[in-house]
């Protein structure tokens, strides 16, 4: 599942804030040692990186207010947390009602798939992993580079989709269907009939009625193929979800234990994944990571893929997902599972990982900075769309050094 409402606007205003005093700084003298957060991220101050604290505390003020959004807030620079507060939020209380209605969110009343329940959402049993849902799809990407990279996946980015299924047991097979690929799978294009326009508790959104079904793969590869694939985006969580059924069989091995070996045993993350009824990783939703956690995947791709003097994931895929692919919606592009901000102040892009109910990783790559939301406003619109909160953050940046006094 997505946002049902992004930080669009917030994003925007961000890219116009600090321009003048960033512009034309090389990103790489932020700091002169690199600092691998695999036991932690070090401490220290906003002052200690460039940033001035009173623009961060004064978004901790207004973000305290909010009633399901955000739960967490954290910040980080050059390899340093910076900033880092959380939010007591009562979800059981919040969602009491809902808990016990079958509907859309709730298909099963009991289990990890009753969004109310909070003995699952957004927390996990009362850890301190929390839900990432569609962040989830961004891990699922990177996952599948650090097995292209080892050479475990083995088949091409143009490789058609229905070699991983018997055609004669799947529906509405046409040209434009075989044509689908792994690429337009990443990619949001296949042009699979697909609706997740509406909100998330409306009984037609295709995200819910696969997760309300047996077999979520064979629900997906059904639908009718109503465009040319690579040609349009569609925002479809079913397609993310085909990934772990390909990963399988591609490599013979399941992408949940594949990426606890390969990322998060080496860059020091615990997680948690549902799975769906048939014991699919559920790669369109269901990680749990801490939020502090989720900050490294931000961490590894700002260093090409490069983890404390191991490649976990080649510069060449980090590139490659990072390229606008298509463009998405809202003034978005589009890449391999992440969502690029087009900046208005030079070329590039600021790089999104987004989840329903306020998930957020956001990369600033040039500033070197990364910030991290983690909610749960499912019922309505996100918190995050107020225009201070991006444009006091990226405000706070003073100085294109990490250390204190430049």
């Amino acid at each position: 599942m997505k946002m049902t409402a992004s930080v669009l606007v917030l994003v925007s205003c961000a890219i116009l804030v600090n321009v003048t005093l960033l512009r034309g700084q090389d990103p790489g003298t932020l700091s002169n040692a690199t600092k691998w957060p695999t036991h932690g991220w070090a401490k220290g101050t906003p002052a200690s990186v460039g940033l001035d604290e009173k623009p961060l505390a004064e978004l901790d003020s207004i973000l305290a207010r909010g009633k399901a959004w955000p739960d967490a807030f954290a910040v980080f620079r050059c390899g340093t947390e910076v900033f880092e507060r959380t939010y007591p939020r009562d979800f059981g209380t919040m969602y009491a009602n809902e808990a016990k209605a079958r509907g859309p969110l709730n298909a099963h009343l009991t289990g990890w798939y009753n969004y109310f329940d909070p003995t699952w959402h957004p927390y996990f049993h009362g850890t301190d992993l929390h839900t990432m849902q569609s962040v989830t799809k961004t891990v699922s990407s990177v996952i599948m580079g650090i097995a292209i990279t080892r050479g475990d996946f083995k088949a091409g980015l143009d490789t058609p989709l229905l070699k991983y299924f018997d055609a004669s047991k799947v529906k509405n097979v046409d040209e434009r269907k075989r044509r689908i690929t792994l690429l337009h799978v990443l990619t949001m294009s296949t042009g699979l009939d697909w609706n997740e326009e509406v909100a998330y508790d409306d009984p037609k959104n295709d995200a819910s009625l696969m997760e309300a079904a047996d077999d979520w793969v064979q629900y997906v590869i059904d639908r009718p193929t109503v465009q040319e694939p690579g040609k349009v985006f569609n925002y479809t969580s079913g397609g993310s979800e085909l990934l772990a059924y390909v990963f399988q069989q591609e490599t013979g091995q399941d992408i949940e234990i594949y990426g606890e070996k390969y990322l998060f045993k080496p860059l020091g993350m615990d997680h948690f994944w549902k799975r769906t009824p048939l014991g699919l990783p559920d790669t369109e939703g269901g990680l749990f990571l801490r939020a502090t956690d989720l900050a490294k995947i931000g961490y590894l791709y700002l260093h090409d893929g490069m983890w404390d003097g191991n490649q976990i994931v080649s510069k060449d895929w980090v590139k490659q997902s990072l390229a606008p692919y298509i463009v998405a919606e809202e003034g978005f592009k589009y890449g391999y599972k992440w969502w690029l901000r087009p900046r208005t102040d030079r070329q590039g892009y600021i790089w999104m990982a987004r989840g329903f109910g306020g998930q957020q990783l956001i990369v600033f790559p040039e500033e070197n900075l990364i910030a991290v939301f983690t909610g749960w406003e499912i019922l309505k619109e996100e918190g995050s769309g107020d225009l201070k909160i991006l444009s006091q953050l990226l405000s706070a940046v003073r100085a294109p050094s990490c250390r204190a006094g430049r």
